[in-house]
């Protein structure tokens, strides 16, 4: 019989109650999903995360995998991508358990240590395709004379026995052998040859892998191919002359003008006349002592470096490998005379310079990202692993003191100074902020005039003007510059313009010559307003099937103008047509949310539920890209979406995801995801709402929500040029995540 995807998670309950644990919320949630996907006849796998499981976890899991073979679920995808509490003998029990429904396993930094490779290694596993990435370095540590780089093939001796001192600290340096300052050189000689008597690869020197913790495998006992022992039982004739071995190597190591350096300067001679040279034949050596002048760069770019190979570097050898490093190898990129920064060097390729200007050596570049090209900067985005994320903190100017008290539900970038940002509250307040400093500009307390604000727009052509609508429906004008502080700490507008209401307002726009704006709500209707006068001049009816979520004026056209609706539609509209039809209308799979135009008024952007969004031209509807973002399977999952860089690039970001992607326009390429959750961090934002920086490359806010109810709602600027680790990361601790619709 084929369970069924309800009959699982029945049985998975059944499991957890007899051995009284509570079930898991992500099994049942990736339940749940494969359940959806099923009734819509979609290809299903169930997903799961080893890192958010315990070993309390294992025993119902382990028999709900047994019975998914025998189910009508496509396949099993297990993965981890942190840190897991799980015991490495557990995890491979629940990838058996799955059979031949075992599709990917994706194991990343595995925390489960070596018996788990070993035993994955000698039992296999059946899956469509194993992942196993470990990006941690291990420590090499050099115990002696590596046995598989170099080995002493054939010495010949003579009769003659120099001084035993610089033989000593020479070979003692080497690590072949250790001795005291009286011994002698018959001593020296079976000492160095003792070797030779060793009985297993334990007595001889090895290379050994340091791990620095247990999850790092250690090679250090498994036995070596080519021992000592092998070696010399090959070579019967090594060893027949155990007295003049010594002098060869010093008459090899020290020539006429070194003997009176120092033990320090002794070493062996690397010239290829050399016969003691000649006669070391290496074992598998790396394939980068065969490049050309290896030694001689090695050797001038670490001056610290005494030993190389098991040689030792002696005076000679460096004055040499300067010559060649001088003759075959450049200091400088691109045969530059002077140090640069080669950032600036690629930056003036890109734009054509044709040469460089130094700076002089007291003057700072201050130079700004901002001057960056765009393609160049494309180039940064990648470079960090984790961009730098920074909350924004607002600060009021009079007392010094930073307040938490503003719980911000829209926003909205100043159109002409870049450091100005305005956001409305839950409670009705309108804050502007310089939201370089934080510090409060301008505060308008609601006084039970407004509810929670959910539209806000600047005028264009007036800057210092913005409008506010509230969903009690309150809409007003407010000027910067005719307000005036007062003792409350609030401002009191000289001039304020309050507007008609419009009911259960979710948003409003201004068009491009600052006359006219829109509101729209909940109802099928929208209200146009004269902005000089004040007066509300129509309202257009049952323009959409059901609720209007956003409506938007075009950048640069001041009569047209696009709804959008969770009745699946996306209209654009001409008001020198009296909006009775639509230019025309698409339809998205889901209900849409919301909808902007691009910066040049190309193209249309279309967000629906569950991360739909699509690409139309704007001048006939023309599907031109579909982004194809990865849905969740929730019917809460509300997507929105906006232009970046002027159009380049778009950002999306949902209410249920912990994620913000960033597409090429053009392309439909992903750019990049970024993850908001901070490094090390264990709470995860997500996006109610977000705005690309105009002024910025690849800067942009979002307003971000969390798990926890006591958590509030808060603004995250995003710099995707720089680096977490260069700034102070911004990590919160317990989301709380209500599912917000309204507005864009």
């Amino acid at each position: 019989m084929a369970f069924t995807c309800s009959m699982l998670e029945v049985r998975y309950l059944d499991y957890c109650k007899t051995k009284m644990i509570p079930p898991h919320k992500e099994i049942l949630g990736a339940l749940h999903k494969v359940r959806t996907k099923k009734l819509r006849k979609e290809t299903c796998s169930l997903d799961i995360h080893l890192d958010r499981l315990k070993d309390a976890d294992f025993y119902p899991l382990h028999r709900l995998l047994m019975d998914v073979e025998a189910s009508n679920i496509d396949a099993v995808n297990i993965s981890n991508t942190s840190s897991c509490s799980l015991k490495g003998e557990y995890a491979l029990l629940l990838m058996r358990a799955a059979g031949r429904k075992l599709g990917t396993v994706d194991l990343l930094d595995w925390p489960f240590g070596k018996s788990f490779l070993r035993d994955l290694s000698h039992r296999g596993l059946t899956c469509e395709t194993l992942n196993l990435k470990y990006s941690h370095f291990r420590k090499l540590k050099v115990t002696g004379p590596c046995p598989t780089s170099t080995f002493w093939k054939e010495v010949s001796m003579s009769s003659t026995q120099p001084s035993a001192s610089p033989s000593t600290s020479a070979l003692s340096d080497m690590g072949w052998l250790s001795t005291n300052e009286n011994m002698d050189t018959e001593g020296l000689i079976n000492n160095l040859f003792s070797l030779a008597g060793a009985t297993s690869s334990h007595d001889i020197p090895s290379t050994r892998y340091e791990s620095s913790d247990d999850s790092e495998m250690d090679f250090s006992s498994h036995p070596q191919e080519s021992g000592l022992e092998n070696l010399l039982n090959n070579e019967p004739t090594m060893f027949n002359r155990s007295t003049d071995i010594y002098n060869e190597v010093v008459e090899n190591a020290l020539g006429p003008e070194d003997e009176a350096s120092s033990s320090d300067d002794f070493s062996l001679d690397l010239l290829p006349s050399t016969n003691f040279w000649a006669r070391f034949v290496p074992v598998n050596p790396s394939p980068i002592c065969f490049e050309k002048h290896y030694r001689e760069y090695m050797i001038d770019r670490l001056p610290q470096l005494r030993v190389l190979d098991n040689l030792l570097i002696r005076n000679r050898d460096r004055e040499k490998a300067k010559l060649v490093f001088c003759q075959y190898f450049e200091y400088l990129p691109y045969k530059r005379n002077c140090v640069e920064n080669v950032v600036n060097i690629l930056q003036k390729r890109e734009v054509s310079a044709s040469r460089t200007i130094l700076q002089p050596p007291n003057m700072k570049s201050r130079r700004s990202q901002n001057s960056y090209s765009r393609s160049f900067c494309a180039s940064k985005v990648g470079s960090s692993a984790w961009p730098l994320l920074q909350k924004l903190s607002i600060w009021n100017k009079y007392s010094g003191v930073e307040t938490r008290n503003f719980r911000p539900r829209q926003f909205e970038y100043h159109p002409t100074n870049s450091s100005l940002m305005v956001f409305g509250t839950l409670d009705g307040d309108v804050v502007i902020i310089n939201h370089e400093s934080g510090e409060v500009v301008c505060y308008i307390p609601s006084l039970g005039e407004m509810n929670s604000v959910l539209g806000l727009c600047w005028l264009k052509k007036y800057p210092s003007k913005l409008i506010a609508g509230s969903d009690n429906g309150s809409l007003k004008l407010f000027d910067m510059e005719h307000m005036q502080p007062v003792r409350t700490g609030g401002y009191r507008s000289a001039q304020p313009v309050t507007f008609d209401a419009f009911d259960q307002l979710t948003s409003v726009h201004v068009n491009s010559t600052d006359e006219l704006f829109l509101a729209s709500g909940y109802s099928r209707n929208v209200a146009l307003y004269d902005i000089n006068t004040g007066i509300r001049l129509q309202m257009f009816t049952n323009m959409h099937r059901e609720h209007i979520n956003v409506v938007k004026f075009a950048n640069l056209s001041h009569p047209i103008f696009a709804t959008s609706s969770f009745d699946q539609d996306v209209k654009l509209w001409d008001l020198r047509q009296k909006p009775v039809r639509p230019c025309y209308t698409v339809s998205s799979s889901r209900g849409n949310v919301m909808v902007c135009f691009s910066p040049n008024d190309q193209y249309l952007l279309a967000s629906a539920v569950d991360n739909e969004v699509n690409q139309y031209l704007t001048v006939d509807g023309r599907p031109q890209m579909n982004f194809d973002i990865p849905s969740t399977g929730s019917s809460q999952n509300y997507t929105r979406s906006y232009y970046l860089n002027g159009g380049d690039y778009i950002i999306s970001g949902s209410c249920d995801e912990h994620v913000v992607r960033v597409c090429c326009s053009q392309t439909g390429r992903r750019l990049r995801d970024i993850a908001l959750e901070g490094k090390g961090s264990r709470s995860s934002m997500f996006v109610q709402s977000l705005r690309g920086d105009p002024f910025r490359e690849f800067n942009m806010s979002i307003l971000a929500t969390y798990m926890r109810p006591s958590s509030k709602s808060e603004i995250v600027k995003i710099n995707m040029l720089a680096s977490s680790d260069s700034g102070r990361e911004s990590t919160t601790q317990g989301p709380s995540r209500p599912s917000f619709s309204e507005g864009g």
